[in-house]
């Protein structure tokens, strides 16, 4: 589980092929702090598994359906990151609560001069469209995001200079797929509906 606040920005150092999949060697710092081999870090907001450290990056595995699902097929050496570390129970959640499980891509429409920041309209996939409500919780290549405004399948995001400094969000242009996570709750009340609210409970 993750908070969706970046801990810092990253780059992939190198890229190996493997038979089942790839390994991203990614450079950091920060989130080598208490790191060890089997902890979780979120990479652009995917939830991976340490495979490998040096004093200066780490490794990730990275499956074929994750490399088809997310951003993660398409980077290349020198692309920056988003990373956080997995959440403690005993520290502030300052974002909202992120799985790391990316439910589909997005792709950067517009990006606008608004103020100081930004605001970005992204087109999301169709079926994630109803999941996501103005005022409320996104998350897009691991970074909580609060929604400004949604019109059909397109939502637009809000961007303060610190989060356009301190994470990859500075470098979206329109064309630029990024990983969308819907909200935790949106997922889990949709589910709920579906299967005709809570059990014993009034309809």
């Amino acid at each position: 589980m993750f908070t969706g606040l970046v801990e810092e920005m990253g780059s992939v150092r190198r890229i190996e092929e493997r038979p089942a999949g790839r390994r991203l060697w990614i450079a950091a710092q920060r989130v080598l702090a208490d790191a060890a081999v089997g902890h979780s870090v979120a990479v652009n907001g995917c939830c991976l598994t340490v495979t490998d450290l040096q004093p200066d990056g780490f490794a990730v595995e990275v499956v074929p359906e994750t490399l088809r699902r997310t951003t993660l097929g398409h980077v290349a050496a020198g692309d920056p990151v988003n990373l956080e570390r997995s959440l403690r129970f005993d520290q502030r959640l300052g974002g909202h609560l992120v799985q790391g499980h990316v439910d589909g891509l997005g792709e950067v429409r517009a990006v606008a001069p608004e103020g100081d920041g930004r605001r970005i309209t992204i087109d999301l996939p169709q079926e994630l469209a109803p999941f996501v409500a103005e005022k409320g919780s996104i998350a897009i290549d691991g970074i909580s995001l609060t929604v400004a405004a949604v019109t059909g399948s397109r939502c637009e995001i809000a961007l303060v200079p610190h989060t356009l400094a301190v994470t990859n969000a500075g470098r979206w242009m329109a064309g630029v797929r990024v990983n969308v996570e819907i909200d935790l709750l949106a997922r889990y009340l949709a589910r709920l509906l579906q299967q005709g609210g809570i059990p014993g409970g009034t309809p």
